[in-house]
C-alpha cells in the first residue's frame, strides 16, 4: 500500500470535503436518539402532542439532511477512488512498458494482466468502501460511545466486554482468511495463463485433437482455485453468525441491565431507548468496519502484487549519450559477447564478435537454437550481454537512451506482431507521420503492394488483432514494410523471410538492396538462398560464429555452412 500511495497521490482538496461531510453525517446520525429520547420523555409521557410533532419534524429533517450528505460523500468517494484507480492502471502500463524482455518473462504476460486489471479493481472496490465506510464507522462508534455513556451510565458498562470480545473474533477471522488471499491471486494467474495459452493454441489444439487434454487441464486449475476459494469463503462465512450472536447478546444484556435501573427509577425510559439505540450504534459501525475488514486480505494481496510491478526496476538502464555525438554511423560491433537468459544454466551466446558496417548486409545462419536471434536481440537491447561490449557506431549502447538507440533500428521480429486497426495504422507504427506516397514505397519495397491493392478499401483495409485476417506471407512483408516506414539506419530482421516463396524472397532482396542505401543490414534466416548474396555470412553453432565469410569462402572453409548448403541447394550445386 505505502508503494501504491508513494506513486498515485489523493487530492487533499477531496479528502478535506469528504471528511467534513462524512463528519456532518455522523452528527446527524447521532442527534436522531437523543431527539427521540426527548419525544418520549417530554412528549410522549407527558402526553403532549405540540412537543412529539415538534421533535418528529425535527427528526424527519435531520434525516433528510443525513441522505443528502450521504449522497455528497459517497459521490466524492466514487470519484476519489475510481481517479485514483485511473492513475494506477496509467503507472502500472508505463512501469510494463519500460521493462526489458527479462522483466517480462518473470511476470509473464497472464499475471501482468491480472494484475493491471482484476488486481486494480480490487484495490479500487477496497478504497472505495474505506472512504464510504472507513471513515463514517469510526466517527459513529466513538460518537455512540460518547452519547452512550453521558445517557446510559452504568448500562453502558456493557459494551466494555462487548467490544473487545467482537474485536478479537474478528482480527482472528481476518488472519486466517488473509493465508489464503496470496494463493488466490497465484491460482488465478494460472486460470489466466492457460486460458490465453489455449486462446493463443487454439488452431493447434483442433489439429491435434487435444481439447479434451487442455479441458482437462483447465478444469484441475479451475477446481483448485474453486477449492481454495471455498476454504477462504468459509472462513469469512463466519464473520456475519459471530457478530450477529454477539451484537444480539450484547442487546439483550443492555435491555436487561436497562430494564432494571428504569424499575428502581435510575434511568428514564427515554434514556434507555435512546442509550439502546446509541449502543446498536456502536455495534452497527463494527459491523461496517467488518467489510471493510472482510475485504483487506485480498485488497493487500492485490496491491502487494501491484507494489511488485511498481517496485521493479528494469534491467535496462539509459545512458547519457547523445545520438549527436556519435562518430560513425549505421555500424554494429559485437566484441566478445557473453549472453544467457535469466535462469539459464549455460550462457547462450559465447565470445561472438563481429562488425557489420554501412551499406553492408550481415546474415546470420545455423542450426536451431544455437542462438542467432539472441544476438539480434542485442542489438535493440531487449536483453543486455553479461559480458562483452555492443557497440553501435563505436559507442557501447548502454551509453544511450534506449528511446533515442531504439529510433536507428528498425526491428522485424521472429514472431511478427500486427495491431488492430487498418493497414496504414499498422504502416505508420514505424512512423506516425506517414503519408500515403511513403506507404506505397514502403510497401513496394517490401513485396505487400500486390495483396493491398487486391483489398477493396488498400491501405484503410482492416486488420484484425494480431493480423489474424492475414496469412503468414503477408503479416512478414507487412512487418517488413512497417520498418522500412522507419528509415532506419540500422536494419535488423529476425527469420523474416521465412514464410515467403522464393520468387517473393528474392524480389524483396533485390527492393532492399536497391532501397536502403548506406543502412546496415543484419538479418537471420534459414535458408542459404536468401543469403548468398550477402557481404558477409555469420554461422553460428552453439552460441559461437565457427564460420564468417562471403557464400564462396565459407563453402570451402566451414564445414557446417557446406552441410547446410549441401542440404538445402544439392551436393552437385555446392
Amino acid at each position: 500500500m505505502k508503494t501504491i500511495f508513494s506513486k498515485v497521490k489523493l487530492k487533499p482538496g477531496q479528502i478535506v470535503k469528504l471528511f467534513a461531510l462524512v463528519l456532518l453525517s455522523a452528527v446527524g446520525q447521532m442527534l436522531l436518539p437523543s431527539f427521540l429520547a426527548q419525544m418520549i420523555s417530554h412528549g410522549v409521557a407527558a402526553g403532549d402532542e405540540r412537543v412529539i410533532w415538534t421533535y418528529a419534524f425535527i427528526m424527519a429533517g435531520v434525516t433528510v439532511f443525513s441522505c443528502i450528505i450521504s449522497f455528497l460523500s459517497v459521490k466524492i468517494a466514487s470519484y476519489i477512488s475510481t481517479d485514483f484507480a485511473a492513475q494506477l492502471r496509467n503507472q502500472v502500463f508505463s512501469k510494463v512498458q519500460s521493462f526489458s524482455a527479462a522483466e517480462m518473462d518473470r511476470f509473464g504476460t497472464a499475471s501482468l494482466v491480472t494484475r493491471s486489471t482484476s488486481d486494480i479493481t480490487n484495490v479500487q472496490n477496497f478504497l472505495t468502501l474505506l472512504l464510504r465506510v472507513g471513515l463514517l464507522a469510526p466517527m459513529m462508534a466513538v460518537a455512540g460511545l460518547v452519547f452512550s455513556a453521558a445517557t446510559g451510565g452504568e448500562v453502558s458498562s456493557v459494551l466494555l466486554v462487548a467490544i473487545p470480545v467482537l474485536l478479537g473474533a474478528l482480527t482472528m477471522i481476518m488472519v486466517l482468511a488473509s493465508r489464503y488471499s496470496i494463493r488466490l491471486r497465484k491460482k488465478l494467474d494460472q486460470i489466466n495463463r492457460l486460458f490465453l495459452e489455449s486462446l493463443e493454441g487454439v488452431r493447434v489444439i483442433r489439429a491435434f485433437n487435444k481439447q479434451k487434454v487442455e479441458t482437462d487441464r483447465f478444469e484441475e486449475a479451475n477446481m483448485d482455485y474453486a477449492m481454495t476459494a471455498m476454504t477462504a469463503g468459509r472462513i469469512t462465512s463466519l464473520l456475519m453468525p459471530v457478530i450477529s450472536v454477539i451484537f444480539g447478546v450484547t442487546t439483550a444484556a443492555v435491555l436487561g441491565v436497562g430494564a432494571y435501573y428504569v424499575n428502581t427509577g435510575a434511568m428514564e425510559v427515554g434514556s434507555l431507548v435512546a442509550n439502546s439505540q446509541y449502543i446498536s450504534m456502536v455495534l452497527t459501525s463494527v459491523m461496517m468496519l467488518s467489510l471493510v475488514i472482510m475485504m483487506f486480505p485480498t485488497s493487500y494481496a492485490c496491491a502487494k502484487r501491484i507494489s511488485e510491478v511498481l517496485e521493479t526496476e528494469s534491467s535496462i538502464r539509459d545512458g547519457g549519450l547523445s545520438l549527436e555525438n556519435r562518430k560513425t554511423h549505421a555500424t554494429v560491433e559485437f566484441r566478445h559477447v557473453n549472453f544467457a537468459y535469466p535462469g539459464a544454466d549455460e550462457p547462450i551466446l559465447k565470445d561472438v564478435s563481429f562488425v557489420s558496417r554501412p551499406g553492408e548486409i550481415t546474415a546470420i545462419i545455423g542450426g536451431t537454437g544455437r542462438g542467432k536471434s539472441s544476438i539480434l536481440k542485442l542489438i535493440p537491447r531487449l536483453y543486455d550481454p553479461m559480458f562483452g561490449e555492443v557497440l553501435i557506431d563505436g559507442v557501447n549502447a548502454k551509453e544511450y537512451r534506449t528511446e533515442d538507440l531504439r529510433s536507428l533500428i528498425g526491428y522485424v521480429p521472429q514472431k511478427n506482431v500486427l495491431f488492430s486497426g487498418d493497414i496504414a495504422d499498422n504502416l505508420n507504427f514505424g512512423n506516425e507521420n506517414g503519408t500515403e506516397e511513403e506507404w506505397q514505397k514502403a510497401a513496394k519495397t517490401a513485396c505487400a503492394e500486390e495483396f493491398i491493392l487486391k483489398k477493396k478499401q488498400g491501405y484503410h483495409d482492416a486488420v484484425a488483432q494480431g493480423g489474424t485476417n492475414l496469412s503468414g506471407g503477408q503479416r512478414q512483408r507487412m512487418a517488413i514494410a512497417r520498418a522500412m516506414m522507419k528509415k532506419p539506419e540500422i536494419y535488423v530482421f529476425d527469420d523474416s523471410f521465412s514464410a515467403l516463396d522464393m520468387k517473393t524472397d528474392r524480389q524483396l532482396r533485390q527492393n532492399l538492396k536497391e532501397n536502403i542505401g548506406d543502412a546496415t543490414v543484419i538479418m537471420v534466416a534459414q535458408r542459404v538462398s536468401t543469403i548468398m548474396d550477402a557481404d558477409r555470412i555469420l554461422v553460428v553453432d552453439d552460441g559461437q560464429i565457427v564460420g564468417n565469410g562471403t557464400h564462396e569462402e565459407l563453402l570451402k572453409s566451414c564445414p557446417l555452412y557446406r552441410e547446410i548448403a549441401g542440404i538445402q541447394l544439392g551436393k552437385e550445386a555446392v
